[in-house]
């Protein structure tokens, strides 16, 4: 029988089986064993400091008779009762799984010995945090590797889910009723869903990047479809029983509706202390991250953007000590000053340097920014004038593109300081464009930063050391290693604004109908431009990128050239006269 979502009826596809090989299923096998002191999943691997128990595959029951498969991992040599860390996740628990840290060159700059291969994906080790008095609940989403039933893509029902796992865990007799959620990417985007539930013993969350719009955000991320990422991820997943079929959804509804908005996550009901982690470095998580931030509606919140990678942020040692504190302040009532904390906490890139260090904020949105327009003028420069006369320049908008940071057909304007220069957080482009040859187009916008000949610059997300390299050329092209820019998307026909979700350094379209426009009509383009938090030296450039493609990297080499839009022959951008396309940037004072 199908589920609906708000009267819709949600696809099904079949994922792969529980016995292919890339699953790493072994069948269930409910068991407890003590891993000793010194333990060693393989001899490349972390060992246990400390003798640790190991639950497998218990059971647990949610509300509607389904039971989900978990492993607990808790410090062995005590009687005391502790708290619990859940890690939620579809990709496998404790090591299960097609995904890893291997899946990008260098193990993401983690060495496998720092791990102790029981963890989840993109999780929290328990070899790291059984020491200090954490249980583990590495938990199999529903659908996943033995759990039953169909799995849920994001949602009410998986907040639901959730909330039933949080109170199953508080009320065992070895936790102390403090449940925390921990994690990276769909284990930091469930957690919108999950807090949102107010399951009472859910103590405090650290959505360490976390997407929370799937509609909005990534998926049709202004109105453009973004099928081969989610087609790729779909691959990860296993179970003998149905998935949820979002890239078919995509298809039968390009549009806003009721199970879309299903999965957009309502930060507005989250009660509990929050740590929230962003960056510019990924092409899922950014918006998400901020936006949900924002929207929790105590003071008991933390945003920290990074500038490296969010896997290899996770496990690096200042950075577990940050979490640490956070945790035992809430989960174990440390008095340790957490709370004296910079409510917001970021690095400037400097793309052909080393990231700044910290710099502490009050807010987010920062309120010491000041924005400013840069207006398309003539011979490709931004000016703070737009031209008197009207001009136009224009781009083919479907010539094939491979997303390696040079493809063809991308109009660039640039500005050069005279000084060094931040600017921190969301811009918005401000077009006027048309379409000679067809009634829809997708326009892609972009900011990147160019040294003082005028050479785009690439920043790397991940220390060179710790990938093992020497050079920047020995880094592969793809997302999770580089960064070229902040990103902004939109399709014409999309571009009707939607007040209601809409803020003012931030707006929403509305998406709930398609408004085309006939072929060689000008219309004015609002397009939302991701955080950027770059620092420029004097002599630097800044380049603003327009192009009928996407110009972030894939974000791993066989996707691409995967990325398809709508897009037929050539687009063209009008600037000057009645016409003053721009560019609104946030800027910073530099101490």
């Amino acid at each position: 029988m199908a589920m609906k979502i708000g009267g819709l009826d949600v696809l099904y596809k079949q994922p792969l089986p529980l016995s292919d090989p890339a699953a790493q299923f072994n069948g269930l096998n409910p068991s407890t064993q003590v891993l000793p002191e010194g333990f060693r999943k393989t001899p490349r691997n972390r060992a246990f400091s400390t003798a640790t128990v190991w639950e497998r595959d218990i059971v647990i029951p949610m509300r509607d008779g389904i039971n989900l498969r978990a492993d607990v991992f808790r410090p062995a040599n005590t009687n005391e009762k502790v708290p619990c860390i859940l890690v939620w996740s579809p990709y496998g628990k404790s090591g299960q799984g097609r995904l890893s840290m291997a899946v990008v060159q260098g193990n993401a700059g983690v060495p496998e010995s720092e791990l102790s291969g029981f963890q989840s994906f993109e999780a929290p080790d328990p070899a790291e945090w059984i020491p200090h008095g954490y249980a583990i609940a590495n938990v199999n989403a529903r659908g996943i590797l033995g759990s039953q039933g169909r799995h849920r893509w994001h949602g009410v029902c998986e907040g639901q889910d959730g909330y039933d796992t949080i109170e199953f865990l508080g009320t065992q007799s070895w936790c102390d009723g403090k449940v925390a959620m921990m994690g990276n990417s769909w284990l930091a985007s469930a957690q919108w869903f999950i807090a949102a539930e107010r399951p009472p013993h859910l103590t405090c969350m650290l959505p360490l990047e976390g997407l929370s719009d799937t509609y909005r955000e990534s998926l049709c991320r202004g109105g453009v479809p973004f099928k081969p990422f989610w087609g790729f991820l779909m691959s990860t997943f296993f179970s003998e029983e149905e998935q949820e079929d979002v890239v078919a959804m995509i298809k039968k509804y390009p549009l806003m509706n009721e199970y879309w908005e299903d999965k957009r996550g309502n930060a507005s009901q989250i009660q509990v202390p929050a740590y929230v982690l962003a960056s510019m470095s990924t092409l899922l998580h950014t918006e998400g991250s901020t936006r949900c931030y924002e929207d929790i509606p105590h003071d008991k919140k933390w945003l920290r953007i990074h500038g490296t990678q969010e896997w290899h942020d996770l496990y690096q040692r200042e950075n577990l000590e940050d979490f640490r504190k956070f945790l035992d302040f809430y989960m174990k009532g440390v008095q340790n000053g957490w709370e004296s904390t910079p409510k917001v906490r970021t690095v400037f890139l400097r793309y052909n340097q080393p990231p700044t260090e910290y710099v502490p904020f009050s807010e987010w949105p920062v309120p010491e920014v000041k924005y400013h327009k840069f207006f398309l003028s003539n011979d490709f420069k931004l000016g703070f004038e737009s031209p008197s006369k009207t001009a136009n320049v224009s781009f083919l908008g479907d010539v094939p593109a491979m997303q390696i940071g040079n493809d063809p057909e991308e109009l660039s304007f640039t500005f050069t300081f005279d000084r060094k220069t931040r600017i921190l957080g969301t811009s918005k482009a401000t077009l006027y464009m048309a379409c000679p040859d067809h009634d829809d187009f997708d326009v892609f916008v972009q900011l990147r930063k160019a040294d003082k000949n005028g050479k785009p610059l690439k920043s790397i997300n991940i220390p060179l050391k710790d990938l093992g390299v020497s050079q920047e050329s020995e880094v592969l092209d793809i997302t999770p290693l580089k960064f070229i820019g902040s990103t902004g998307i939109l399709r014409a026909s999309h571009r009707a604004i939607d007040t209601r979700l809409s803020k003012p350094h931030w707006i929403h379209h509305d998406h709930t109908k398609e408004d085309k426009i006939p072929p060689g009509n000008i219309v004015r383009l609002e397009i939302p431009i991701w955080v950027a938090a770059f620092e420029f030296e004097a002599g630097e450039q800044l380049l603003f990128k327009i192009a009928g493609h996407d110009m972030r990297l894939a974000e791993f080499e066989p996707l691409r050239g995967k990325f398809d839009t709508g897009n037929r022959g050539r687009q063209v951008v009008y600037y000057g006269g009645a016409f003053d396309s721009h560019v609104e940037i946030p800027f910073i004072a530099v101490p």
